[in-house]
């Protein structure tokens, strides 16, 4: 007879797989059973545009003395919806999956908040405040518009509102008169590069190709040209697919 394990001796088990160790279980390979699903959705980033517009258009004037004197309130009143606006659309784009667009709608969004709040409330110190929160905001937007050349769109709204927002922290800070003008003519240019930049995003949408030049490049022509197997290219490593931001 075949000798017996001993009694009490443990019962060997399976060989385990190379680099596992073990006392840890490990689930089977699920990939053929995984469906990862994605909802189309309408793009925000006209809307974005729009509300980066209009709210510099109403600063810009305001810089200029175009609104007679003690409308800093009826002011704040007008740029605050920009703030809901760009919130809604950085919400859309981090659905989309687009992080660059989010994060600096998101940004602008909390920046026009803040604006409005100093503008209506005029806290003590407000000015200088605005003043450090636009150095920091401009500081970013040059940094994000080193990593936007392929959206030439966007990128060029950033390249306007670098300058038109380090001039209008110069004017927070400092108080000089001819800093807070330069700053709205600024803020007018970046309206009207971002009123450009909704118009032709919006005409590209609706006809499905593009009518204005907006100067896409490589990747980013490539997700709006590109087949079905590029717009899903390494899509297991995006987050929400895998485990950790």
């Amino acid at each position: 007879m075949p000798d017996s394990p001993a009694r009490g001796a443990p019962t060997p088990g399976p060989e385990l797989p190379a680099g596992r160790t073990p006392g840890r279980h490990f689930e089977p390979d699920l990939r053929r059973m995984t469906r990862i699903q994605l909802r189309p959705i309408a793009s925000p980033m006209p809307l974005g545009f729009y509300a980066v517009a209009i709210a510099s258009t109403v600063v810009g004037c305001l810089q200029l003395g175009v609104f007679e004197d003690g409308s800093q309130r009826a002011v704040a009143f007008a740029i605050l919806p920009a703030f809901v606006l760009q919130l809604l659309v950085a919400l859309l784009a981090f659905g989309a999956r687009d992080v660059l667009a989010a994060t600096l709608m998101s940004c602008f969004s909390g920046m026009w908040l803040a604006t409005s709040l100093v503008l209506a409330l005029q806290p003590p110190g407000g000015t200088r405040v605005l003043g450090v929160l636009y150095a920091v905001f401009s500081l970013f937007a040059l940094m994000a518009a080193g990593v936007a050349a392929r959206k030439r769109a966007l990128w060029l709204v950033l390249c306007v509102a670098v300058p038109r927002f380090a001039v209008a922290a110069a004017h927070q800070l400092t108080g000089v008169s001819w800093l807070g003008t330069a700053s709205g003519a600024l803020g007018l240019l970046l309206a009207a590069v971002a009123m450009y930049t909704a118009f032709a995003l919006l005409l590209e949408d609706m006809r499905g190709v593009e009518v204005l030049p907006v100067g896409r490049g490589g990747p980013a022509r490539a997700a709006v040209e590109g087949d079905l197997a590029v717009q899903l290219r390494d899509l297991e490593r995006q987050a929400g697919v895998r485990r950790t931001l």
